[in-house]
């Protein structure tokens, strides 16, 4: 059950991240979901200085991970487009 809400609320996470960047219309639903995921790791990351633990789902986790998926998509516009948006 575990990979079931990690692929949903990653998906969810991502699409936000996608329409806040304005790249919803290039990816699709599984590329939502892994910079969804990927960014929620990054996030992580970079917010608790290096350490991943298994924080519970609340609105804290869920907007780091959403800062982690625009930082993402942000970084892989900056490689394909010399420009961040």
């Amino acid at each position: 059950m575990g990979l079931i809400i990690w692929l949903v609320i990653g998906g969810v996470i991502g699409w936000l991240a996608s329409i806040i960047m304005r790249t919803d219309a290039q990816q699709g639903i599984f590329l939502n979901i892994i910079v969804g995921i990927v960014g929620a790791f990054l996030g992580g990351l970079i917010i608790s200085g290096g350490s991943i633990n298994n924080a519970p789902l609340n609105i804290t986790s869920f907007l780091v991970s959403l800062l982690g998926a625009i930082i993402l998509l942000a970084i892989v516009n900056l490689v394909r487009r010399g420009r961040v948006r």
